[in-house]
């Protein structure tokens, strides 16, 4: 019964020498028993306070949790009566979070009336060895009945118990038991001992943090900042239905609390859906504000005409545009991938001093279900940490390749014809589905460029403290490693740019092929174009061989370092005559794995950052594009009695040159006036038409244009 702390049956001869030390310079506590002298009294009464052993500190926490239990029960006699309401009506636990709050402090506070109860029953046993001084087993009941009684409070209606009160009382709760909790603390560090006590002291913290995180965040809060009963509601106007139908259609994940967001449970209502029927395109609830690709693309736009109208940014860079958007979702996952680095770097460390536990050679007695309790959190860390690192940045990826669509799609809409040229249909579509594409993969792989950097540099650290000097004959062959692919890196960027260059290519001259493909069916040219198609392909393909060629040498060239850095390792134990057990050997295998994951990815992060620098660098170009000059024409919107005018304009489709393609154009149309324009092939009507929708630069003149235009193509 060592994890016990009491006080046994008072001896008469002890009780003399203690009330002859009344008369020395001793302050002696509520308890009878002697604590601080005049020598430190501060610290030692600080310790009084703070350690959970001490009487003065069970006193103190019996006293506040007493105030906390008088004052719920008396909102409970008060509140609960007066709302005469079925207990159906009375109990809500619609919150996951709520629900698992309310559970977990209620078989907290089971635990403590248990432990509590038989702390006072080892009082009223005559051959038990040990007995507990009443203020053990009153501060363990008092806690037990307060968690209880806060359990069976808070699965009611919060609008039941005042608004003030649950926004208050749980605070309150959560400051006793933080207090509780250092107390405990404090004393299993000073005893190193752990008790059932002290477990469920440190326990409370967590129960006091989700409770009130749960209440917060509940579902079920009608009724705060009103009066009346929270149970009658006022009925809706139509609009205000309407908005409330919207958003009640919006997808759960813009509307999930923190701990939904943490465990993916927003997601269980379409999965419950999905599994009791194949869901379709009507199931599927629209996306949050944040997630549309309007917003993004309104957001971004915002951001670059900020630093354009900056004088230190005249031309700002589209990419660093997109991090200012994005840098708050990008600084929370870069946060989630390094606890997940830490939390796995942990393994080795852990496992080490298993390994000594085993040996004998553990630091205090419980230290083996103290290391096991450590695994299990740092193992649901890791994972907890790994996945929202990667929902978050395939989210961030799927914002910004929207966002980048959005922009192209806007941006191809005010192309100059001199930027046509350069830019075709099949290219501006080429840019939509494979390079937008591209750059929003690219946020998954963005952390691994640093995370792999600090796994390896832990990873050698605890190889260090595992085999010593040997540690640099590893770090030799990593930075062998990393020098011998260095030059393939660059080769790999040239294949890459060689490659999108074919590819686009390729898609220009197969999309014009398709969309003329009755000029080519007339004119029997399909064997032609077929060979032109197929010479484009073995161009592409030439650049896709050297390209997954030198990926794959990289790729072997990484896999294969993993088994030189254990092999070189060993054979310098060997040489330097190391001693070897189970301890280093063990630790040294466990770290060999973190170094093999980021060892091996890192032909995988080139690669797909080589083909995002390539891809944005082309997306650039395509955004910085020349665009239509939309002062070409002014607008009045008054009522006047030419909609069109037309003043000696000339028009060129290319500006640089000095012979217009309309000269001297007079033109006045009538409101309602119907004007057929005539004239032989290549004469001008289709340019005169775009002149008027502001399509070709006018080189000299004015035109005034008055309300709206529809404009039917010649060609679809």
């Amino acid at each position: 019964h060592d994890w016990r702390r009491a006080a046994r049956r008072p001896d008469p001869a002890r009780s003399a020498i203690h009330m002859g030390s009344l008369t020395s310079s001793w302050v002696m506590d509520l308890c009878g028993r002697r604590i601080c002298s005049n020598q430190d009294v501060a610290s030692c009464a600080l310790k009084e306070i703070f350690d959970s052993s001490t009487c003065i500190n069970q006193l103190v926490a019996t006293g506040v949790v007493a105030l906390l239990v008088s004052v719920l029960m008396l909102q409970l006699l008060v509140k609960i009566p007066n709302s005469r309401v079925s207990a159906r009506q009375l109990v809500s636990l619609s919150s996951l979070l709520y629900f698992s709050a309310v559970v977990f402090n209620g078989c907290l506070g089971l635990v403590y009336l248990g432990l509590g109860l038989w702390m006072l029953g080892t009082g009223f046993n005559q051959d038990a060895s040990v007995v507990y001084l009443p203020h053990w087993w009153l501060v363990t009941l008092s806690q037990g009945l307060n968690l209880v009684l806060a359990s069976f409070a808070f699965s009611t209606r919060p609008l039941f118990l005042g608004a003030a009160f649950v926004r208050f009382w749980p605070v309150l709760l959560t400051i006793c038991a933080a207090f509780i909790c250092c107390s405990s603390v404090v004393n299993i560090v000073a005893e190193k001992t752990i008790t059932i006590k002290a477990c469920s002291d440190v326990l409370s913290l967590p129960g006091a943090v989700l409770l009130l995180y749960g209440i917060r965040h509940s579902h079920d809060e009608e009724g705060y900042g009103g009066g009346g009963n929270g149970l009658y509601k006022p009925l809706h106007t139509e609009t205000d239905s309407e908005v409330a139908d919207s958003e009640s259609q919006v997808t759960p994940f813009a509307k999930a609390a923190f701990f939904s967001k943490i465990t993916f449970s927003w997601l269980n209502p379409l999965m419950k859906m999905g599994y009791e029927k194949p869901l379709e395109d009507k199931d599927m609830p629209p996306l949050g504000a944040t997630d549309r690709a309007r917003n993004l693309y309104v957001m971004f736009m915002e951001k670059l005409n900020d630093k354009k109208q900056s004088p230190s940014h005249p031309t700002p860079s589209f990419f660093w545009t997109i991090v200012s958007c994005h840098k708050r979702a990008i600084l929370v996952s870069g946060f989630f991938a390094l606890l997940k680095v830490l939390s796995l770097s942990t393994g080795p460390i852990l496992l080490k001093e298993f390994i000594n536990v085993s040996l004998g050679k553990g630091a205090f007695k419980y230290e083996g279900y103290v290391l096991a309790v450590v695994i299990f959190v740092c193992k649901c860390c890791e994972s907890f940490s790994q996945r929202q690192w990667y929902f978050r940045t395939r989210r961030l990826g799927l914002q910004v390749r929207s966002l980048l669509s959005a922009a192209i799609y806007k941006k191809q809409q005010r192309l100059s014809n001199a930027a046509k040229m350069k830019h075709s249909t099949g290219e501006i579509m080429n840019y939509v589905t494979v390079d937008a594409y591209r750059i929003g993969e690219f946020p998954y792989w963005f952390h691994q460029t640093w995370t792999t950097i600090v796994q390896l540099c832990i990873a050698l650290a605890i190889l260090y403290n595992a085999v010593g000097a040997a540690m640099f004959s590893s770090l030799v062959v990593i930075i062998i490693t990393v020098l011998c692919n260095a030059p393939l890196a660059k080769l790999q960027h040239r294949f890459q740019s060689k490659l999108m260059e074919a590819q686009d290519e390729r898609l220009k001259t197969m999309s014009e092929s398709l969309v003329h493909m009755k000029v080519l069916k007339l004119y029997a040219w399909e064997a032609h174009f077929k060979k032109v198609i197929e010479g484009l392909r073995e161009v592409e393909y030439k650049w896709l061989s050297a390209f997954q060629l030198s990926r794959a040498y990289n790729s072997f060239l990484f896999w294969a370092s993993p088994i030189l850095v254990s092999a070189v390792t060993f054979l310098t134990c060997y040489v330097l005559k190391i001693p070897l057990d189970a301890s280093n050997v063990f630790t040294f295998m466990a770290t060999l794995r973190l170094v093999q994951d980021p060892v091996r990815s890192i032909p995988d992060v080139i690669a797909v950052v080589i083909q995002a620098k390539v891809t944005f660098t082309w997306i650039s170009k395509f955004l910085d594009a020349p665009e239509l000059n939309r002062q070409v024409r002014k607008k009045y919107y008054v009522g006047i009695e030419y909609p069109l005018a037309m003043n000696s304009c000339s028009f060129s489709w290319d500006e640089s040159t000095s012979k217009p393609n309309l000269k001297n154009i007079n033109l006045l149309v009538k409101a309602g006036e119907k004007v057929a324009i005539c004239g032989e092939v290549g004469s001008g009507k289709s340019t005169l038409l775009a002149a008027v929708l502001g399509e070709v630069p006018k080189t000299g003149g004015t035109i005034e244009v008055c309300g709206k235009i529809a404009y039917i193509s010649q060609n679809a």
